[in-house]
């Protein structure tokens, strides 16, 4: 999806790049970055579109999203457990 087609699914449903990237627990920076390609992630437009249709629907995406427990994701470059020790 266009990136400008994604932020209009989000602003559709009321939210701004950084509240989705709140709602997912991911970096604000990460959703932003999309601009630049032109384009987001499949998995991120599926989201998007759903969220909006759900408001559409007057449908409470946000105690839906918050039943699943979604883990934050770990900096790039950064295994978990395997973060490089100061020297």
């Amino acid at each position: 999806m266009r990136y400008d087609s994604f932020q209009e699914e989000l602003r559709r449903a009321g939210l701004s790049g950084r509240a989705f990237a709140r709602l997912l627990k991911l970096n604000p920076n990460s959703i932003t970055n999309y601009k630049s390609v032109g384009e987001v992630p499949s998995h991120l437009a599926v989201i998007a579109s759903l969220i909006r249709s759900m408001k559409d629907a007057g449908l409470d995406y946000e105690t839906a999203i918050a039943r699943v427990p979604i883990e934050k994701k770990a900096a790039r470059g950064i295994a978990l457990g395997n973060a490089k020790k100061p020297r």
